[in-house]
């Protein structure tokens, strides 16, 4: 893989590279990265994975090319404006209430006092490396999004700002670290957040649609506006002002709310675009009043330059969902009580092509590729890899499909499930991670087991997934059960886990606004398209749990018999680790106690 990635640098020419668990993928491309002296940027969705790179990885590789070269690469992590403690914003929390409207911006004396004392050693300013409770919500107090931010040069904390330095470690730097979202905001906002660079690796590149599509979407709530109510409000009391944006808030919602989970007709119709337009016009006035402020308190002028800059993208924001084309989608995100208008490109690709395939190398890898992913994302000429993975999976593990259970939708499905996870479970000796699709899924097994199987069971949500993690690890007898966020980012070496099982195929959801509309361009080939490569990527996601390491052991057990049964199938499984495959229960009674018992 390290030999294909220098190539490609070398060549400039794209390059994806499917490698399986354990082949040292990080390391694979970090080495050739840093010897071939290009400035190099790495996005990856996990923030488990950018803590490895940041605190293990690079450290390594720069360490080793120091030591046979005599040179030493450098690199520097960079997050979202919003991740770094604000000290202009800590400094006006301080400011006398009498320069203040509400509560709601309020933090007690002792958390400022042990912010401060914080301020003052931190290097970072990561908000993230704070190693006490800090809710999120106060959080949000101290730092700024890249929305309402008026820059280093217009902010009297600005020389000694976190985010700065963030910024400027950045740009001298050799690697830059970054999460992925943050790489699409710079290819939508063409290049202004992050430095110049001539490489690009994305990791964990199956997600790379999902995530673009996210970044580059625009959207609007009645959150967003009661934020930026909140931002005039904190330098101007005009209630007819701050009422009318409340109000139009309300509309909006109540115009969505019914929508919740369904795509929208392009151009928007008048129920939703008459509360936007009327929103423009009052944001107008607010722009309006901001203005003719006049201030020598160095703090309000923040809060008005901050207003200012938020009015100005909520503007651009509601121009853009205004003249939505034919190639955007139009849907309402969230929930009934919380929506959310959201514009996603219809096709990430002619972005991608001028932000990064047109200017850039770029790298793809991930353990799981989906065949059809550089159609999804544009990449016409490619080349296209796969290193396998060094594990023995023919001697070390086992696939089950339990072929004999009923199919999803089958009223008696739920009580064969739990009947057969009781079986498996009893005959792993616990030492499962159970997934499940749906939390209705994964409340009623564990509900069901409760009481059955003589294994403590745990629950996604119970603990953050940190602990929970820990505590399954340190526990042989132990069971998690877990849904589709647990699907990746877990690692769990050695003995304690020794069987996974997968409730169902995980098929994306049909009433998915975004890939409906995705599904409709396609036409009658979008099962095989988009829905069945999803499902392969998710599913294989999930069998790599269970081997971690040359010396795991275990089964991975699907409890839907369309694995078996449907023609589809072969194509799920010829994307899972190359283990044997059975539909024989006691063949997997037989692989269980032996591996459990040595």
């Amino acid at each position: 893989m390290a030999e294909a990635v220098f190539d490609a640098i070398t060549r400039r020419r794209h390059t994806i590279v499917q490698a399986g668990t354990g082949t040292g993928k990080s390391l694979a491309y970090l080495v050739p990265v840093m010897l071939s002296g290009k400035k190099t940027v790495i996005a990856t969705v996990t923030k488990a994975l950018q803590d490895q790179l940041a605190e293990k990885d690079l450290s390594l590789v720069a360490d080793g090319i120091a030591e046979a070269t005599s040179l030493r690469p450098t690199w520097a992590v960079l997050k979202g404006r919003s991740n770094y403690l604000c000290l202009q914003r800590l400094d006006e929390l301080r400011e006398p209430s009498t320069l203040r409207f509400g509560d709601e911006d309020r933090l007690d004396d002792k958390t400022l006092d042990r912010l401060e004392r914080w301020a003052a050693t931190t290097e970072s300013g990561d908000l993230a490396s704070i190693d006490w409770s800090f809710p999120e919500q106060s959080a949000r107090l101290v730092s700024v999004g890249s929305d309402e931010c008026p820059g280093a040069s217009r902010c009297p904390r600005g020389d000694v700002c976190f985010a700065e330095t963030a910024r400027r470690r950045a740009t001298e730097a050799d690697v830059i670290v970054v999460n992925t979202h943050l790489y699409g905001l710079d290819v939508a906002s063409q290049g202004a957040i992050l430095p110049e660079h001539d490489v690009v690796v994305f990791d964990e590149a199956h997600q790379l649609e999902d995530v673009i599509s996210d970044s580059t979407a625009r959207s609007m709530s009645a959150g967003r506006i009661a934020h930026l109510s909140g931002a005039i409000r904190s330098v101007i009391r005009d209630d007819a002002l701050t009422g009318a944006l409340g109000i139009i808030a309300a509309d909006l919602n109540a115009a969505l709310s019914p929508r919740a989970g369904s795509r929208l007709a392009v151009p928007l119709d008048a129920s939703i675009s008459e509360p936007l337009v009327a929103l423009r016009l009052k944001v107008a006035d607010g722009l309006n009043a901001l203005g003719a402020l006049g201030t020598d308190h160095a703090e309000t002028k923040q809060r008005i330059l901050r207003a200012t800059i938020g009015c100005q993208r909520v503007i651009d924001e509601i121009d853009s969902l205004l003249i939505a084309s034919a190639g955007s989608v139009a849907f309402v995100s969230g929930t009934a009580e919380r929506p959310m208008l959201e514009l996603a490109p219809l096709n990430v690709g002619p972005t991608l092509k001028s932000g990064v395939w047109d200017t850039k190398v770029a790298i793809l890898t991930s353990a799981t590729m989906p065949n059809t992913l550089p159609d999804r994302v544009g990449l016409g000429d490619v080349e296209v890899i796969d290193v396998g993975s060094p594990f023995d999976y023919e001697n070390n593990g086992l696939l089950y499909c339990a072929k004999h259970l009923p199919p999803p939708n089958h009223p008696e499905r739920d009580a064969a499930v739990h009947e057969e996870l009781v079986r498996l479970i009893t005959a792993a000796g616990g030492r499962t991670l159970a997934l499940f699709t749906t939390y209705r899924a994964m409340h009623a097994a564990a509900d069901a087991l409760a009481g059955r199987i003589p294994h403590p069971i745990l629950r996604q949500g119970e603990l953050p997934k940190s602990l929970l993690l820990e505590q399954f690890a340190g526990d042989h007898g132990t069971c998690l059960f877990a849904t589709a966020g647990y699907f990746q980012g877990v690692d769990v070496p050695g003995s304690s886990l020794s069987l996974v099982t997968i409730d169902k195929i995980p098929f994306p959801r049909p009433d998915d606004p975004l890939l409906s509309a995705r599904r409709d361009q396609v036409g009658a080939d979008a099962f095989n398209v988009y829905d069945v490569p999803i499902a392969a990527t998710q599913l294989a996601q999930a069998a790599g749990r269970l081997i971690r390491m040359a010396t795991d052991t275990g089964v991975v057990a699907i409890l839907d018999p369309r694995l078996a049964t449907k023609g589809y199938g072969k194509r799920l499984v010829a994307a899972l680790p190359p283990m044997p495959r059975t539909i024989e229960f006691d063949r997997v009674a037989d692989f269980l106690e032996r591996i459990t018992s040595r």
